[in-house]
């Protein structure tokens, strides 16, 4: 459990800072404990040298969230979304970034916009070298950028709920396995950025929509997969 004892070897190292329930959620996030794993709270009380008490309390706010699920009596695991909930969350989504877009694209110069065209070239690549884990981590500067870039604190806030959610990160992963999928991103990128640096706040929102419209598809083709294997 690589993941595990890197975050373990972190809080030695930071002290006391972040709280137990931010260390676990990072975890599930990260897909080191792939959705339906078991998470066992005596395993994770020893690797983050804590009691079982706190895991346990941990775990029931990460079930409130929707990123595990607790079966009494048999354990907890990581949650499995269905096909309807990253449908609906990806609804959510896509309102949200077209508004930050929308928002991003009302302002003027920004220091955002120069870290947007760093992204597109740095995506390129990831893409050139078939780097997906790089790249997924760039398809999570690019969207968060943008949502920052709206400088609406509560439209940040309500994404970041929806973000751990969706377990966005893990989704991503997944996608941008497929080459053809990652070029396709880079160009719906671009699009996106275009229309901000023209500073044209319906344009960049329905290529934001787009955008996540298209993420959305393939997400749900890679939910499909999965079942079926």
């Amino acid at each position: 459990m690589q993941e595990v004892t890197q975050l373990r070897k972190d809080a030695q190292t930071n002290g006391h800072q972040g709280s137990l329930l931010e260390k676990l959620r990072k975890l599930v996030l990260s897909g080191e404990f792939p959705p339906g794993a078991p998470l066992p709270e005596l395993f994770l009380a020893e690797e983050f040298e804590v009691s079982r008490t706190p895991v346990r309390e941990a775990l029931k706010q990460l079930e409130n969230e929707g990123l595990v699920e607790i079966r009494p009596k048999v354990g907890t695991f990581v949650r499995i979304p269905t096909r309807r909930e990253i449908v609906e969350l990806f609804q959510l989504k896509e309102s949200l970034e077209g508004l930050a877009a929308s928002l991003l694209a009302r302002r003027g110069p920004v220091q955002e916009m120069e870290i947007l065209k760093r992204n597109i070239e740095a995506s390129e690549r990831a893409e050139r070298s078939a780097d997906s884990a790089r790249y997924a981590e760039l398809v999570h500067e690019f969207h968060w950028t943008i949502v920052n870039g709206s400088d609406n604190s509560k439209l940040v806030e309500h994404y970041g709920r929806l973000m751990n959610q969706l377990a966005y990160h893990r989704i991503v992963l997944e996608t941008v396995e497929r080459p053809a999928r990652m070029r396709a991103s880079i160009r719906e990128h671009q699009s996106v950025v275009d229309a901000l640096l023209e500073k044209d706040p319906l344009g960049a929102e329905l290529a934001m929509r787009g955008h996540v419209n298209a993420s959305s598809l393939a997400a749900a083709r890679g939910a499909d997969a999965g079942a079926e294997a």
